[in-house]
């Protein structure tokens, strides 16, 4: 994926250290001392221009979010897209629950502690669609074991694709890690775009066209298991 950015970019990203964070590496075990509080931290991995994340640190200000992703002017579109989501804010001004960060998630395991997370976020991820690169889908399960690492006794995977082949190999990766799933979804949108749940933009535009997303979430902690096990055994 090549992105063409304004000139200046590492130099504007820079002057904004309270959204943006360049060296992931030296928070781990203390995003929490970074946001000032103890509330849980959802993250999006390869979120995009950041829509979603905004969103989410908007309808949620309980919750810290991190978007991470490994391009300076998509961490520069995605901080604009913030400040716009939070009132438009100036350059210099924080959003109190909100990091955007840059990271190659190959090396996530280096940016958050063990147990540091209670949600991760993977929307529309790149499918790869050819076989010899199914290493590198973020539902491989060389990246779960990661993701089931740095996730706490809550931690939940929620995973959205317009991919009908990447989703099948994913519930298939999920499965093979011994992960039960939930809310699994061939078509999300099938009676009109969901208002409880914040869309992409890559969303709008595949909802627009009438293409099915298909989604589904993933529990990984056990007291998240627990909690969905128990609500089973309710009386409906």
């Amino acid at each position: 994926m090549r992105l063409r950015g304004r000139k200046g970019i590492r130099e504007s990203l820079e002057r904004q250290p309270d959204l943006v964070v360049l060296d992931g590496k030296s928070l781990k075990g203390r995003w929490a001392e970074y946001f000032g509080n103890t509330n849980p931290i959802h993250v999006e991995f390869g979120m995009g221009k950041g829509r979603f994340v905004s969103e989410q640190s908007v309808r949620n200000p309980d919750i810290n979010y991190i978007g991470v992703d490994m391009y300076d002017e998509l961490l520069r579109r995605a901080a604009e897209k913030a400040r716009l989501a939070h009132g438009g804010l100036a350059e210099d001004e924080s959003i109190p629950n909100l990091a955007l960060a840059l990271c190659n998630l190959e090396y996530v395991l280096d940016m958050f502690e063990t147990g540091e997370l209670e949600r991760i976020y993977l929307n529309f991820s790149d499918p790869w669609p050819k076989k010899r690169h199914a290493r590198r889908r973020l539902t491989h399960h060389e990246f779960l074991r990661k993701y089931m690492l740095i996730l706490n006794d809550w931690g939940e995977i929620h995973f959205k694709t317009d991919s009908m082949s990447l989703f099948e190999f994913s519930l298939n990766s999920f499965a093979d890690m011994g992960l039960r799933m939930r809310n699994i979804s061939l078509n999300l949108h099938a009676e009109g775009l969901r208002e409880d749940l914040v869309p992409t933009e890559y969303e709008l535009k595949f909802v627009d066209r009438g293409m099915p997303i298909y989604r589904c979430e993933v529990l990984v902690g056990k007291l998240a298991l627990e909690e969905h096990v128990q609500r089973l055994k309710e009386p409906q």
